[in-house]
């Protein structure tokens, strides 16, 4: 089989990168401005810890605010610490990146998301769980397309 560019992994890579960079700066130097943070991930994503009463509200995926109370942001290679207050009750979240789904600063209309690929069991790879980023305020979804088709633009000129 002929080698290739795995683009898509790759800026998969860069994209986790950049979240990882972010909250490295937040942990460094707090939240400036209006800046504030929704991420949502996978519940379920090996790595991931979450007090079991919140397990049992959020048996999948939850989202969390970084905004106006945190404490102990820890950010390293592989993903992050953070404590945060649910309902007047202090928790302790542990997030890989991997397990992140969407990640939002809505203060600059900011956002990534990222979707696991659904595939059979004879198809899967290690890249099987590999997200895919892409805005997080997607247009309408697009049926798949067939063969690319070239136009000549002399036709639409008049």
């Amino acid at each position: 089989m002929a080698r290739t560019i795995d683009y898509g992994n790759m800026m998969h890579r860069a994209m986790r990168g950049l979240i990882r960079q972010v909250l490295g700066d937040v942990a460094d130097h707090g939240l400036p401005g209006e800046h504030h943070f929704f991420i949502t991930f996978d519940t379920k994503c090996e790595g991931v810890e979450v007090a079991d009463w919140l397990l049992d509200l959020y048996p999948s995926e939850m989202t969390i605010v970084i905004q106006h109370w945190y404490d102990n942001l820890v950010v390293d290679e592989d993903g992050f610490r953070i404590t945060l207050n649910f309902g007047d009750q202090p928790e302790e979240l542990a997030i890989p990146y991997t397990a992140i789904r969407t990640f939002v600063d809505p203060s600059v209309e900011f956002g990534l998301r990222f979707e696991t690929t659904e595939m059979d069991d004879e198809d899967e790879d290690d890249d099987e769980d590999a997200p895919m980023a892409e805005d997080v305020d997607p247009e309408p979804e697009e049926k798949p397309r067939g063969d690319a088709e070239v136009v000549s633009l002399d036709s639409f000129r008049k």
